[in-house]
């Protein structure tokens, strides 16, 4: 069977979001339903219908998002969704390739998304571009190191979140850039942030806030949350849930960490945090520092000639990559990779390869944290010029890490 596909319009957006409800078996609030709805670009939805009924969604955010050396426009894909009554027809393989072609059409270069399920995405060319620690630390051995940053100049003051909006908005707008994967935040994305209603705490307490700051202004926050509880001997045993915590500098970033971590009490600390999050440097005991890791971000490079000049390399690099993309045709083919102090550029040469892979190691590598290495030793790609992998991993690398921070 065939299902056509198509935008919706706002009147089609009840029987959208069912979809989406249905697939993640999650029942929003109305509130949450409506904050959804206005965040919705309904020229970049995409719906598969069955007769009447839509079978399958997908959706994109227009986005900004840092990458290594500057930013470019991404797009965000959000809200993939099949109904259960509907699986294995293909629905989901349509409406991916559909998007990827309109995402060409549109002159974006990269795609990104969050996977709900991580063994998806490979399929339609993604790769994993960026990790998240889970970590959990336990605030009465949560220490720092003798020499961690200290200014006594700052200060903290508590504050309600909602009501410190336009500092928030300020510190973010100075750390964007700072970290492949972090994208510029609209209007709807800050009010998802700030969202406090009943049906948004889950079961913690209301959201909270710190502002970290001297005499010139803000110079960092945190966000965050907790659950208190006590045990059967009276001995309070309460949990934080660390939402956000972004700083301009690392005095501001220390002094935030210490607000959370001496809570009075709470025992416990949690957070999602970039693999290489400065705080496992500050704990005078990282053994304290339960952390399970994650994907998090994943990347599909939609047009390897303009995506692979519009990021900056940390090595120079001269190499011929032979691209295998069965998603996207236009991009199957060798280009010649040439990167420089400041410049790169990406042209389709019918000269023999130095490295074979997939698109998908492409996207993995694209933000700064592929793990070419590895695909290769582990037989996912062909070196055909003996150091060619290690010379490309080395200029495709980045520091810091990616990490995205906000789900979409």
């Amino acid at each position: 069977m065939t299902y056509p596909i198509r935008p919706i319009s706002e009147a089609e957006w009840p029987a959208f979001s069912a979809v989406l409800s249905e697939a993640f078996g999650w029942t929003p609030a109305p509130l949450q339903t409506e904050r959804w709805k206005a965040h919705t670009e309904f020229d970049r939805t995409l719906a598969a219908f069955d007769g009447d009924t839509i079978a399958g969604v997908t959706a994109i955010f227009s986005m900004t998002m840092t990458v290594p050396g500057g930013a470019l426009p991404v797009a965000g894909v959000t809200s993939v969704s099949v109904l259960p009554s509907h699986r294995r027809r293909g629905i989901l393989s349509s409406l991916m390739r559909r998007q990827l072609t309109d995402v060409h059409e549109r002159g974006e270069a990269v795609a990104a998304l969050y996977a709900s399920e991580s063994a998806i995405y490979g399929r339609y060319g993604y790769g994993r571009a960026a990790s998240e620690l889970g970590v959990t630390i336990t605030t009465s051995a949560s220490g720092f190191v003798k020499n961690a940053p200290h200014d006594p100049e700052l200060r903290l003051r508590v504050v309600t979140p909602a009501q410190a909006r336009q500092d928030l908005e300020k510190v973010f707008a100075g750390v964007v850039t700072e970290r492949p994967g972090r994208y510029v935040r609209d209007e709807q994305f800050w009010n998802a942030v700030l969202a406090d209603e009943e049906p948004d705490r889950d079961g913690w307490n209301a959201l909270r806030g710190l502002l970290a700051e001297d005499a010139s202004g803000v110079r960092g926050y945190a966000l965050f949350r907790i659950k208190s509880r006590w045990d059967d001997d009276g001995i309070p045993n309460g949990e934080l849930r660390v939402h956000e915590i972004e700083a301009r500098d690392p005095a501001a970033y220390a002094l935030l960490w210490r607000g959370v971590l001496d809570r009075d009490l709470v025992t416990k600390v949690t957070a999602g945090v970039p693999v290489d999050a400065p705080l496992t440097a500050l704990l005078a005991n990282p053994r304290q520092l339960r952390a399970g890791w994650s994907d998090e971000l994943w990347i599909r490079v939609v047009d390897v000639e303009k995506a692979l000049p519009a990021r900056s390399y940390a090595a120079p690099v001269d190499t011929v990559i032979e691209v295998e993309d069965d998603v996207c045709p236009w991009n199957a083919r060798r280009w010649r990779l040439t990167a420089g102090a400041g410049s790169a550029s990406c042209t389709p040469v019918e000269a023999a390869p130095d490295v074979t892979l997939p698109v998908s190691a492409l996207g993995s590598a694209y933000l700064g944290d592929g793990e070419l290495g590895a695909l290769l030793d582990a037989g996912l790609l062909k070196e055909h010029t003996p150091g060619a992998v290690r010379a490309l991993a080395t200029a495709l690398s980045w520091s810091p890490k990616p990490w995205a921070g906000l789900v979409f």
